[in-house]
């Protein structure tokens, strides 16, 4: 992101090609407006081409009318000194007006900087009412961002972001239901499987030394880091190099397949990891080891439907267009890819599998998806 004050001595060499007759176009309010931009971080995702945000905001959010009466005169020569494929609207109803240059060559940043700088600053050197242009700031923000690995592992430029946290109301009342699922299913099932928990850990605790438990930082939604929980299946104190090497490969859709059903099917895993335990490998084939994400569910972290979790290496090898499996929805225990193609389809072929569960979700799929999961796995453990 760039920030910059205007101040009346701004004089930046002008740039600006053509005339800027006026043109019928369209301002679009709050709501059109950040749902473009929604759209436009789609479409650079298919075709690589970026965009930028620019904001104009009164830097006074006190006196919002005064911003208003100050772009009174100098929209329509924004809206000339654009192009049609450009986009302006309110990013904040009479607070911050936004304006998205679409269709940015790629790894051109810096030239795309200057030449839109210099447009818009000829647009205000030229207006009569430039002087009213102290208290407005001026910021610029690419997509695509950068995402934070460090921190929370969130996107680094919320701005970009403005429709991640509206929700429609008859879809939050769904997920205000499907939430209520979520916790009264974890809670029926950690007390029926409340004998299992106490012999797993004891078979867990007798056969190898460390924690019964495995704890894990995950990305959850939004790219919120939270504590993973499973019955450890891997030898204490591993080296995760060989499964980061092998997952980055997966990502980028250089990992082979190996032949290790009975039936010959490929799929894609580290095969023969020494990490693993003899008890943790039976675990895993019955997806056993997972028992424990029942209080991710409880606490909120988890769905019991919903994309698997990264992890924070995973998440700094996903393309573009990856990460919207992890801003859409909430992770869950099971999901689409679990019960359809689990280890049998490309990473590609998964992220797919959970954008498609994203937009179609419904309470009837998570239920749909709940009752095939028991046959999904049975037939990975055989």
């Amino acid at each position: 992101m760039t920030r910059l004050r205007v101040q009346n001595a701004l004089h930046l060499e002008d740039l600006l090609s053509g005339s800027r007759s006026a043109k019928v176009r369209e301002v679009l309010g709050e709501e059109a407006f950040r749902r473009t931009i929604a759209i436009e971080r789609k479409r650079t995702e298919r075709t690589n081409e970026p965009f930028l945000l620019m904001l104009l905001e009164c830097v006074d959010h006190r006196r919002p009318g005064k911003f208003t009466h100050a772009l009174d005169n100098p929209m329509t020569a924004f809206l000339s000194a654009t192009r049609d494929t450009d986009v302006i609207g309110w990013y904040r109803q009479h607070e911050a007006i936004g304006l998205l240059f679409t269709g940015l060559a790629p790894d051109c940043k810096n030239t795309s900087l200057d030449t839109i700088l210099n447009r818009v600053s000829t647009v205000l050197r030229d207006d009569p009412s430039f002087e009213q242009f102290n208290e407005i700031s001026i910021s610029l923000h690419f997509f695509p961002d950068e995402w934070n690995q460090d921190d929370s592992g969130s996107p680094s430029n919320p701005v970009l972001y403005p429709d991640l946290h509206q929700v429609e109301k008859g879809k939050r009342a769904r997920q205000n239901l499907k939430r209520a699922i979520d916790v009264l299913g974890s809670v029926l099932l950690l007390i029926l499987c409340l004998p299992l928990f106490v012999v797993i850990a004891a078979a867990v605790k007798l056969t190898s030394r460390g924690p019964v438990l495995f704890k894990q930082q995950r990305v959850g939604q939004y790219g919120h880091y939270f504590t993973f929980l499973k019955f450890r299946s891997m030898r204490d104190r591993n080296d995760h190099s060989a499964h980061q090497q092998y997952v980055t490969q997966l990502i980028a859709g250089n990992a082979e397949r190996i032949a290790q059903n009975k039936n010959g099917e490929g799929v894609y895993k580290l095969a023969n990891d020494p990490r693993i335990t003899r008890l943790g490998s039976v675990l895993r084939k019955t997806s056993l080891d997972e028992l424990p994400q029942l209080l991710n569910v409880l606490r909120g972290e988890m769905s019991l439907v919903g994309p698997r979790p990264p992890l924070s290496y995973e998440l700094a090898a996903y393309q573009t267009w990856h990460r919207r499996r992890v801003l859409q929805v909430k992770p869950g225990m099971t999901g689409l890819w679990q019960v359809t193609g689990r280890s049998r389809v490309s990473f590609d072929e998964m992220v797919r599998l959970d954008l498609q569960y994203a937009n179609f979700w419904s309470l009837w799929l998570d239920l749909k998806i709940l009752m095939r999961t028991p046959a999904a796995v049975i037939k990975g453990a055989y």
